[in-house]
């Protein structure tokens, strides 16, 4: 039976490739003439990233919401209605997996209540799990990441918060803590409610933190997966990826990582995709498209992202702050007289620009902490009023922690950058003048040493010989 099982798998993934077949999911349903000719009016909505000057213009697409974000920095480089609230569908799992990994181990031990598998929808997908049946962590995760599980996902809440409404509001704190203004769970999974919601913008902050784990980007971008036989149920379950822009699918793109669908009537179709070529990576949301578009605006718009944008290395570029400089925090550390270099700017920072822009249009401005450990300053970069990258002043290593600023080297546009201020809590030791201080006083005492000595020499002199005159009177006279 299990060999059979897998022939069936490999000959529908033959099928798929040979002749571009999709499989048969609510990613692949057929919108109706009313709902195509919707998607039609939506092209006409405003993209408020195609305003901004200086900025290449975007790709025009049918999603009632769309944005596209560069995951390091959070520059937001296409944006469509990025705020609107909207229903999130089966993405809001994304937000289920990102607890779940956070707060468990992968091989615990997750049993399904009751409630997880009555207490959803019949129709609404599923992977056929029984009550009382044990699976790991990992293979829920693969469920509900791969198969889009409902039972999986209030299955999860419940062994991660103890209740889903437990769990909720844990959903809830992680996404406003995140920045997520727009966003309010009243599931783990995605059901339609008029108080379950996001908006593009808060899909992305919360994509952007899930890619900052190796492991949700690599069960997210995982094409197929199968879950063994259970204290269930005896046979294999073989969940294939809904995301169609995993490799040898119909909509497959080059450097993808992962991603999550999401589809209900109310929602209609909503897509999260995350890629990286050439050292870019890429978040990108769509809410509210109709099938198969909502795989076709994000290779546009990834498309868009990687021809129309460039990464520039900060300290490879800045001239601004030239730290090597005498003008620029000097120290006057070293007792012989030359200046060490107290900050470097760390190498790791880089800012996202229109490709027809130079690093130098670029606005900088620089800001220092008030309790500073491993860097002193940031300096955040802004293009067309939007914040493009920054990078950090950090401590150099073959320096001291205590330095001094002075003034600082001003740019050939004539700006010149805010001036450090002092730490009332820093003392700052410039021991080349204390060495100058303390030869000037040492110099001081010895000449006044010698003159003492001296004068005392000429005073004695000149009363010896008075004495000796004296004395050759007397005895003359005697």
């Amino acid at each position: 039976m299990k060999h059979l099982k897998r022939l069936t798998l490999t000959l529908f993934i033959i099928s798929c490739i040979l002749f571009d077949a999709v499989p048969a999911y609510a990613v692949s349903t057929v919108p109706t003439a009313e709902q195509k000719a919707a998607a039609e009016e939506r092209k006409l909505l405003r993209v408020e990233s195609n305003e901004w000057e200086g900025w290449p213009e975007g790709p025009v697409i049918g999603a009632e919401a769309a944005i596209l974000m560069d995951f390091t920095t959070g520059t937001i480089l296409y944006s469509k209605n990025i705020h609107e609230q909207l229903y999130p569908a089966s993405t809001t799992k994304m937000m289920t997996a990102l607890l779940t990994i956070e707060n468990t181990s992968m091989d615990e031990i997750v049993t399904f209540s009751h409630d997880a598998i009555h207490n959803i929808d019949s129709d609404s997908s599923r992977i056929g799990i029984d009550v009382g049946e044990q699976l790991t962590v990992e293979q829920c995760l693969y469920g509900l990441m791969l198969g889009s599980a409902n039972e999986v996902a209030y299955a999860l809440a419940e062994h991660v918060a103890g209740s889903l409404e437990a769990f909720v509001d844990m959903m809830n704190e992680r996404a406003s803590a995140l920045g997520c203004d727009n966003t309010h769970f009243i599931n783990a999974n995605g059901l339609p409610d008029e108080q379950h919601y996001t908006s593009a913008y808060d899909l992305a902050l919360i994509a952007a933190e899930c890619y900052k784990n190796e492991a949700f980007a690599n069960i997210s971008g995982t094409r197929t997966y199968t879950i063994p036989a259970t204290n269930i149920q005896s046979e294999e379950r073989i969940m294939d990826n809904h995301h169609l822009m995993v490799q040898g699918y119909k909509y497959q793109y080059d450097g993808f990582i992962g991603g999550k669908t999401g589809y209900t009537k109310a929602a209609r179709q909503t897509l999260v995709s995350c890629a990286e070529r050439n050292g870019i990576r890429l978040i990108c949301v769509i809410m509210k498209e109709e099938a198969p578009n909502q795989f076709i605006d994000t290779q546009k718009l990834f498309d868009y992202g990687f021809d129309g944008f460039q990464v520039l290395n900060i300290k490879d570029n800045e001239t601004r702050y030239t730290l090597n400089s005498s003008t620029f925090f000097k120290t006057d550390l070293d007792i012989m007289g030359s200046s060490r270099q107290a900050l470097d700017l760390n190498d790791s920072g880089y800012v996202i620009l229109p490709k027809t822009a130079a690093f130098f249009d670029a606005q900088a401005e620089l800001s220092y902490c008030d309790d500073p450990s491993d860097h002193v300053a940031t300096i955040d970069y802004y293009y067309s009023g939007n914040h493009v990258g920054y990078t950090t002043l950090d401590y150099a290593r073959t320096s001291a922690d205590s330095f001094e600023f002075s003034n600082i080297l001003r740019d050939t546009s004539g700006k010149e950058p805010t001036a450090l201020k002092r730490s009332k809590k820093t003392v700052f030791v410039n021991v080349k003048r204390i060495v100058l201080i303390l030869t000037l006083i040492l110099g001081t005492i010895i000449v006044f040493l010698f003159l003492k000595s001296f004068i005392s020499s000429y005073s004695y002199s000149d009363r010896h010989l008075r004495n000796l005159k004296r004395n050759r009177y007397k005895k003359r006279k005697g």
